[in-house]
């Protein structure tokens, strides 16, 4: 019987898991190198410590029934060492080692019949030359692992550009992808449990800045016939890996053509609106997926969009809550973190509407209420 879920990473993401796990009756404990993580505040333990701790990961793995992570750069050594102890790990080091090598990852997808932009590997000055030649330009450098949040990525126009972006990898194993000109992108919230039953969340609209997700409609402004192709490749992705627990899929919606972007294998910045807009948030799904309770087909309660509230290096001390907060359909989320370090992800809001046109006006109006101060410290006497 699982009573206590071990949680690797202390982000947001672990938070709003936690939250749901606590109120569902579960223990939570947390390793986070930082002290008083996002999750740590709302956990019943944290253990301050190194993800490649492998003492630490032991201990953690000794205090839980079930361990699953919030993120996916972790150290695959800390997982096969959970494994190797016999710990229960939900997704386990297969899929991680798949979802955070994305050389891995594009192969894995392009083996299964899934459509991916084409790549090469980058290790060297002379694949970089063969990849430009072999997948030609516009195109997009990535590090083969560590990024995230459009880190470690460069878009590159021509072979100029793109010797210089392998410079600045400062020699990391890389991926050159073609740049794939989309008209939007999409992405999915699954959840899947160990019998192999998957449950759909709505497939959400997502807007970037800068690489760090700015906005989520849901449900994404896309045909019905997008809306089927998504699910059953998500469905499919997840069989293969044999997932257990929530996970994401991205697309690149194309005129006539549905890429696959990225596999996140646990709970996601863009099903943040599922804890207010649907009648099971992702990461109640996810806690249900890992502990073996029952998953249920999310519902829409109505349309949606979330906002994520980003720090704009400025100051640290949030203005504009109260004005946000005066419409009913506004729900707040902050994490619980104290510097507002540029794009860093402080908070989210979630907007419901009539439409999905109306929540993205009220959403637009509800983001620029909101500003960044330094705060005013007080003055010993």
């Amino acid at each position: 019987m699982i009573e206590t879920i071990g949680v690797l990473g202390g982000g947001q993401l672990g938070r709003m898991l936690t939250l749901e796990a606590k109120r569902m009756g579960f223990r939570v404990v947390t390793l986070e190198p930082l002290p008083n993580s996002p999750c740590g505040q709302v956990a019943d333990e944290q253990i301050v410590a190194a993800y490649d701790d492998l003492r630490a990961i032991g201990e953690l793995g000794a205090r839980s029934d079930v361990v699953t992570y919030e993120f996916e750069n972790i150290p695959l050594d800390s997982v096969l060492s959970l494994e190797s102890d016999r710990r229960l790990v939900r997704p386990d080091a297969r899929v991680l080692h798949v979802a955070q090598d994305r050389l891995l990852e594009k192969a894995f997808l392009r083996d299964i019949g899934c459509l991916v932009a084409p790549f090469a590997r980058v290790g060297d000055q002379r694949e970089l030359e063969a990849a430009m030649q072999s997948v030609g330009f516009s195109a997009v450098i990535k590090t083969v692992s560590g990024g995230y949040d459009g880190k470690n990525q460069w878009v590159v126009r021509d072979e100029a550009g793109a010797r210089e972006a392998f410079a600045a990898a400062r020699g990391a194993l890389s991926i050159f992808e073609r740049f794939v000109p989309f008209d939007c992108e999409v992405s999915i919230i699954c959840a899947r449990g160990a019998d192999g039953t998957i449950v759909h969340f709505p497939v959400t609209e997502n807007i970037h800045d800068h690489g760090v997700l700015a906005t989520t409609i849901v449900p994404a402004r896309v045909g019905e016939d997008v809306v089927e192709q998504v699910r059953h490749q998500a469905a499919q992705i997840g069989a293969a890996l044999e997932i257990v627990g929530t996970y994401c899929i991205e697309f690149f919606v194309c005129e006539r053509a549905l890429y696959v972007n990225e596999i996140a294998p646990r709970v996601h910045n863009s099903g943040h609106y599922s804890l207010d807009a649907t009648q099971i948030s992702q990461y109640e799904a996810h806690v249900r997926a890992i502990c073996d309770l029952p998953l249920v087909e999310p519902r829409l309660i109505a349309p949606a969009v979330m906002v994520n509230i980003l720090g704009s290096g400025t100051g640290d001390r949030l203005e504009g809550v109260a004005d946000l907060l005066r419409d009913p359909d506004v729900k707040l989320h902050l994490y619980g973190k104290r510097h507002a370090a540029l794009r860093r992800k402080m908070g989210h809001f979630t907007v419901l509407g009539p439409n999905p046109a109306a929540a993205l006006e009220k959403a637009e109006a509800g983001r620029r209420l909101l500003s960044w101060r330094r705060r005013v410290e007080a003055v010993p006497a």
